[in-house]
């Protein structure tokens, strides 16, 4: 079974990893460590100018995943139409949690971090720290939807946009 889940990915495929969003597998390259002969996805996030080496064998593992299916995405969409949710507890405890969804790389629970931190021009100002969670997640999303749609970024934010502001009207 293992050795099967090694090919899953090849070069040039999208993934998503967790805790920095959707990257591109350049190569496959073999590279020693530690005096271990490890075979590693090379992953090139190139908004964030960063490569990324892991080891094939862990991939899975660490929770890296192949893109969102449409029907996902059109469902993570819908998500941001809902009623924003917020939970009474401490900011700082807040904050964590969303920081935690942002990370975990799971598209759904991206969008509700998004959903719960949308502001509308009337509502209230955003904190600093609420801004950057929201933009976090808001840029992992739309990087996401960009992908999966075959759109240019420009394109997957007006349509996440969209969703937002509908929501508002």
């Amino acid at each position: 079974m293992s050795k099967a889940k090694k090919t899953e990915f090849r070069p040039d495929d999208f993934v998503v990893y967790p805790t920095h969003g959707v990257g591109r597998i350049v190569s496959i390259e073999e590279q020693e460590v530690a005096g271990l002969r490890l075979e590693m996805f090379v992953i090139s996030f190139e908004k964030d100018k960063m490569t990324l080496r892991v080891p094939t064998a862990r991939a899975t593992e660490i929770g890296m995943r192949g893109l969102s299916t449409p029907d996902l995405v059109e469902r993570a969409l819908d998500t941001l139409k809902g009623k924003a949710r917020v939970k009474r507890a401490m900011w700082s405890r807040r904050a964590q949690e969303y920081e935690q969804k942002i990370n975990s790389g799971d598209l759904m629970s991206i969008a509700e971090v998004v959903r719960d931190l949308h502001r509308n021009d009337d509502q209230r100002e955003q904190s600093y720290s609420e801004r950057q969670l929201y933009e976090a997640a808001l840029d992992r999303l739309t990087r996401e939807v960009a992908a999966v749609s075959g759109m240019d970024e420009a394109g997957a934010q007006k349509r996440v946009e969209t969703v937002l502001t509908a929501r508002a009207a």
